[in-house]
């Protein structure tokens, strides 16, 4: 009877997960019930030939053929249509990065989950900058996030086991992020979309085993797991109740293997066979060699042809270890089906110094709070798959979102409510693009004084998510589309000499630029001395202020503080005028805008954002906002540092 037909399942409860190796395909299918992890169906398929080297998929159609194998197998065994997938990365090129994120919070209020995932997040977004700034500029492959560890949560300066609940002024967080190459994880995207899977889950392959290898209450031990694959060896080492390390040594099972092949002459798949058969009772194998010839040999010989290859793999653990640990753990656990090679827990608690009971491999035995229907899964290469599909159940809710920024697709981890501020810092983008520039200003001397003409204002960034008007804290979606447009630059100042006749002269004035008498289309240019000859009973300006006959925007020049009010160059009437309180006082505005965005106002009153002095607090009408709000007249509005 197939699952379906029981009638007393929610599919959507349902974890299918796959675990793409080197060697083989193993998919489990599985869903929580209560605090038990129920494997109800797997299947285990060999490649049809090397289609993965090193945990890399090599060959996407190969791979994809035999992933659809164990997904139809599944189907059949369960009669249910799987069309979600968790999968796994290997450590293949795997990089790490620490960092510490604090923030400070309302005291009054309690800790939850969300400001919890926020505080997270922000984290990740740090390592992941912090990331791409190390990279060398040959390096420039971008690299992808898989997964991360808390270290550490801290309440007001002090270690905490959970935030949750309390309160407090200030929350931080440890957390060591983890990231591969987009070009490792793009090709399992590759081959899960050849059979029509879509990825709801990914992870790294050392996470994932972790996750059900080492429960959390003996993380508080110094434990190494090692997850030892046909191409790659995956490291995880806790301590103090958390993992505080991943590593990778690309060498694993297939060293074994390929040292076969060369001592006895056969293909790959034949000495994989004779491989596995060394860890049987058998005392002697038979095979034939490339050549037609059949061979039988004695299973001690085939051990001590291959001792040297075993060595290097049990030394390149080690060395990882240590590298990263700085010690020898306290214990060592292998998993996957490499730990299974002959000899190699011996050699590797031989290198650490510890006692060989030490050094010990796990099969699905030692794991907590999870049920596995038959005997397919039993040695310790059950490790990994059941780890992937437990942390997908782990992590449901909080995956990847994938959207689109300027036409440019993109992956966002989905740890909380995503807005499109967290697209910007995903893709790099400048703040100081959303904030509207000045054009250059122009600078001359009128009579001996000097004059600044300050520039137009730009158009402010705009931002629309699928096809509507949107800012900074719109939420985003899965398959969102968002384009960006960053800020324009405003016009130049300019003066003409008939602006300087209009303003600055009496009628019939002679004007002289530079000493020379110009013709009347001449603009004035950076650095011109003005000389005009004005009567002394005329003092235009005092007229201008005193009338407040101003056809244009005035300004004063900066850096001048008791520098009369000179005018710029003209602009359009305006539309309508926008009365709205800044800090308590009246602002009244003049503006064509339509929509008139908060990022607007710093063109109209005097705050350095290109000076901080903390961080930026901003507020519409007592709440918090957004630089792209829209702002109406009779809004008040506060602007500071804190």
């Amino acid at each position: 009877m197939s699952l379906k037909q029981t009638g007393t399942l929610d599919m959507n409860d349902l974890i299918f997960a796959l675990d793409i190796g080197t060697r083989t395909v193993i998919g489990i299918v599985g869903l929580q019930e209560k605090e038990i992890f129920k494997v109800i169906a797997s299947e285990v398929i060999e490649h049809k030939s090397r289609a993965m080297m090193d945990g890399q998929v090599h060959d996407i159609e190969q791979v994809a053929s035999v992933v659809d194998e164990v997904k139809r197998s599944l189907e059949k065994k369960t009669g249910v249509a799987l069309n979600n997938v968790a999968i796994a990365a290997a450590g293949r090129v795997l990089k790490t990065k620490q960092i510490k994120i604090h923030r400070e919070i309302d005291s009054s209020k309690e800790i939850d989950r969300e400001l919890v995932k926020s505080l997270e997040m922000e984290g990740m977004q740090l390592a992941q900058m912090q990331l791409d700034e190390e990279l060398s500029n040959e390096d420039k492959t971008p690299y992808y996030c898989v997964g991360y560890d808390i270290i550490n949560y801290y309440l007001n300066n002090y270690v905490i086991g959970s935030l949750i609940g309390h309160k407090g002024k200030t929350i931080s967080a440890d957390i060591l992020a983890t990231f591969l190459p987009h070009t490792v994880v793009d090709s399992l995207y590759a081959v899960m979309n050849r059979v029509g899977l879509e990825v709801n889950s990914l992870t790294l392959e050392p996470i994932a085993a972790i996750n059900v290898g080492i429960p959390k209450d003996l993380r508080l031990l110094n434990l190494a797991l090692i997850d030892i694959g046909a191409g790659t060896s995956d490291i995880a080492i806790t301590k103090g109740g958390s993992v505080v390390a991943y590593a990778m040594v690309p060498v694993a099972g297939d060293e074994i293997t390929e040292l076969i092949c060369q001592n006895y002459l056969i293909d790959f798949n034949t000495a994989e066979k004779i491989k596995m058969a060394l860890s049987s009772s058998k005392e002697t194998v038979s095979f034939t060699d490339i050549m037609g010839s059949k061979q039988v040999k004695n299973v001690e010989d085939i051990k001590a042809s291959i001792q040297p290859a075993v060595e290097h793999l049990a030394n390149a653990i080690t060395q990882k270890i240590l590298q990263y640990n700085k010690k020898a753990p306290n214990a060592v656990f292998l998993v996957g089906g490499g730990s299974q090679i002959t000899g190699l827990p011996q050699l590797i608690a031989e290198r650490l110094n510890l006692p060989t009971d030490r050094v010990a491999v796990r099969g699905r035995n030692a794991i907590q709070n999870v049920r596995i229907k038959g005997k397919k899964l039993s040695g310790p290469e059950a490790i990994t798959p059941i780890g992937i599909a437990v942390t997908a159940q782990i992590q449901r809710g909080q995956d990847f979102i994938d959207i689109t920024i300027n036409k440019k697709s993109t992956r966002l981890f989905n740890t909380r409510k995503l807005i499109v501020a967290d697209a910007l810092v995903l893709i790099g983008f400048n703040p100081k693009d959303l904030l509207a520039k000045r054009g250059a200003s122009l600078t001359f001397e009128l009579n001996g004084e000097k004059k600044t003409l300050k520039g137009n204002y730009g158009e402010s960034a705009e931002i629309v998510v699928n096809g509507k008007t949107a800012n900074l804290e719109t939420v985003i979606n899965h398959n969102d589309n968002i384009t960006i447009k960053p800020a324009q630059t405003g016009k130049p100042a300019q003066l003409s000499i008939e602006e300087v006749a209009e303003y600055y002269a009496d009628t019939g004035s002679i004007i002289k630029i530079n000493g020379t008498i110009v013709s009347d289309e001449y603009m004035i240019q950076n650095g011109d001395k003005i000389e005009t000859e004005i009567a002394p009973q005329n003092n235009h300006e005092s007229e201008i202020e005193e009338e407040s006959i101003v056809p244009e925007e005035i300004s004063r020049n900066d850096d001048v503080p008791d520098e009369p009010l000179v005018v710029v160059n003209k602009l359009p009437a305006p539309a309508s005028q926008l009365k709205v309180a800044v800090n308590g006082k009246e602002l009244i505005i003049d503006t064509n805008k339509t929509n008139f965005m908060f990022v607007d106002i710093f063109n109209h009153i005097d705050f350095d954002l290109s000076n901080p002095q903390g961080n930026i607090v901003l507020k519409l009408n007592g709440n918090k906002a957004a630089f792209t709000d829209i702002v109406r007249t009779g809004d008040e509005i506060d602007i500071g540092w804190e």
